[in-house]
């Protein structure tokens, strides 16, 4: 039977101290760093910590009674002389600062430095699922890039394949075990003169199903759960030897906030910027917190610097990415650690302890903002419960803060609500909408929605037709319920809507929000609007495609235009451009109009 080795599911100072300790108080160690966390396939870490031991004999011997005596001083004694827990304690109080390659680690035993590197073996890297995939695929990248690999576009070229995976709904992991089953075949063929290739899963579905996928189709070689991308090249190295290699165990401090992301586009405009990770909101339908872990926020210096090197590079446009974005809390100071606690919007209340302390959202948003007036800045995904006022004076004073709100509801009905955990009513979400659009005139707001959640009934769901009326969405996220195992509707609740009827509520809810975001885009008719240009049109060559202030699609003529900056120069726009356009038609989805002239963001405000 081929052996599964869990590389690096503990710390560096954990490997370390395993070398150093026997295996029983390795795994109290490790068992206490755990505890706040899924615990990860403990009978894998015991038996490969064990059997790296001699010190406990597994079977009975000739002799071994007079052995005994002498075995148990030499365990009482080393226990005696070894680490004490509130050695363990202390440690766990300091924050080391993690290498970002493993040529400044000490590699593990079973590893060389040079078994570590890359070789110029080239990576093939695959995105599902969210924004923060994208982002995800990116850190990747960077810590291989170091490592030594190449980057690959073609299938056929790649030693090694990487698929960035998505575990939010059932479908989205059905495409990835579709997409295992290709590559299966295409590992088959691989011919024999060349180096074997190696599959990969990284992220939710990696961290969700972890022994499942190595065992069901026998193709993927390693697996990498969200916050064990620095381990990729131990991993990939581990799976070089023939083994399958697997680190899925989450942190409570992991943001790769010293990893600079490697743009996978480099003809992007724009960019996603990560600023924390993981989720505390237990709302009782999402996977999000037993895939991602806790919640934990960079410092904001890490990320100043991160988009201080993006506006260097000529990018226009960052969103700053989050699980729960506007929950942003950085503690990473000990000056910022005092007592303020949370403001939370009127009528909101959270699933865990209000918390203390630390740089807010708003303060992040201001310094973001102030770096590149020119550079429009974007944040997702929030929570409706984080929107105090000085979140919403800050998006309606800073003229490159995006005007546009994703401000996901789930469901119209406050039974249901209630039922997801959400920690609203719909009355309160309703009166959030009308304070945002107060706030900020000509906001344009998106939102989520669930069709068919446990024990939603008929008028639920025509409670959740009438919101999508009411508010008048310019943008919409639409899914039927998928139940994933681990959440509280799993345990607490029964998926009781049949599969039919959740695809027709669907289907209505789609119709709806069609019906009522095409008249909240027609208001667009006749204005002139500040479009940041992306490329061509995908439809047609002639027409270029952007997006505005409220991340609509945007499409013009490509022809030569005004530049205002130079009066008398005929240009023609190119991504990354900002191009007044004059909007003709609008459809749910997207608005098209003819260019008038490119500007600059600051130009553009007299006209817009």
């Amino acid at each position: 039977m081929q052996s599964i080795l869990l590389v690096s599911s503990l710390t560096p100072d954990l490997q370390r101290l395993r070398s150093a300790m026997h295996p029983f108080q390795c795994v109290l160690q490790v068992q206490r760093t755990l505890k706040q966390g899924p615990l990860v396939s403990l009978s894998w870490l015991l038996l490969r910590t064990c059997r790296t031991h001699s010190s406990l004999p597994s079977t009975a011997s000739p002799g071994a009674e007079k052995q005994k005596d002498g075995v148990q001083k030499d365990f009482s004694s080393r226990l005696a002389t070894g680490p004490t827990f509130q050695h363990f304690l202390r440690s766990a109080s300091v924050i080391h600062k993690k290498p970002s390659c493993p040529e400044v680690e000490d590699p593990p035993p079973y590893l060389t430095v040079d078994e570590l590197l890359g070789r110029q073996r080239k990576v093939y890297l695959e995105t599902y699922g969210c924004q923060m995939n994208v982002n995800d695929t990116e850190i990747a990248w960077s810590i291989l890039q170091k490592s030594g690999y190449l980057r690959t576009s073609s299938l056929q070229e790649a030693d090694v394949i990487l698929l960035v995976t998505c575990s939010i709904r059932e479908k989205a992991e059905q495409t990835i075990w579709n997409r295992l089953r290709q590559l299966k075949v295409l590992k088959a063929k691989r011919p024999r003169s060349r180096v074997p290739l190696r599959i990969g899963i990284l992220g939710c579905m990696a961290e969700r199903l972890k022994e499942e996928i190595l065992n069901r189709e026998k193709v993927v070689d390693l697996l990498a759960g969200p916050d064990a991308y620095r381990d990729l090249p131990r991993l990939l190295a581990v799976a070089e030897s023939g083994q399958q290699a697997a680190n899925v165990l989450l942190s409570l401090d992991e943001t790769y906030a010293d990893v600079m992301p490697v743009q996978t586009s480099p003809s992007a405009t724009s960019a996603f910027v990560s600023i924390m990770r993981g989720c505390d909101n237990m709302c009782s339908y999402c996977i999000v917190p037993f895939t991602r872990g806790r919640e934990r926020s960079r410092p904001i210096a890490s990320i100043l610097e991160e988009v201080r090197k993006l506006s260097e590079q000529g990018l226009k446009e960052v969103t700053l990415l989050g699980q729960n974005v506007n929950s942003f809390r950085d503690n990473s100071e000990v000056q910022f650690n005092n007592a303020v606690s949370t403001n939370l919007s009127r009528g909101f209340t959270t699933n865990y302890k209000t918390k203390q302390g630390g740089l807010r959202f708003s303060h992040l948003l201001d310094l973001v903002s102030r770096i590149d007036p020119e550079m429009r800045i974007r944040f997702t995904s929030p929570h409706p419960k984080d929107f105090p006022d000085e979140v919403l004076q800050l998006i309606h004073e800073r003229d490159n803060i995006c005007k546009q709100i994703h401000l996901p509801a789930q469901s119209g009905s406050s039974r249901v609500l209630d039922a997801m955990r959400r920690g609203y009513s719909r009355e309160a979400y309703v009166e959030l909408v009308h304070h945002i659009r107060e706030s900020i005139p000509g906001v344009s707001l998106s939102s989520d929605f669930i069709a068919g959640f446990c024990g939603e009934t008929e008028e639920d769901h025509l409670q959740t037709v009438s919101l999508l009326r009411e508010v008048q969405y310019n943008m919409g996220f639409l899914f039927a319920y998928s139940m994933r195992q681990k959440t509280r509707a799993y345990h607490r609740l029964k998926d009781d809507v049949p599969e039919e009827v959740k695809l027709r509520r669907l289907e209505e809810l789609i119709t709806v929000f069609r019906e009522e975001a095409s008249e909240a885009n027609k208001t667009s008719v006749g204005c002139t609007q500040l479009v940041l240009v992306e490329g061509l049109s995908k439809r047609s060559s002639a027409d270029l495609c952007g997006r505005n202030d409220g991340n609509l699609k945007v499409i013009f003529p490509d022809a030569e235009m005004e530049d205002a900056t130079n009066p008398g120069l005929k240009v023609r726009a190119q991504p990354g451009d900002y191009v007044l356009v004059k909007i003709t038609s609008a459809s749910s989805q997207t608005l098209k109009g003819h260019g008038l002239c490119r500007t600059t963001l600051k130009d553009s405000l007299a006209y817009c």
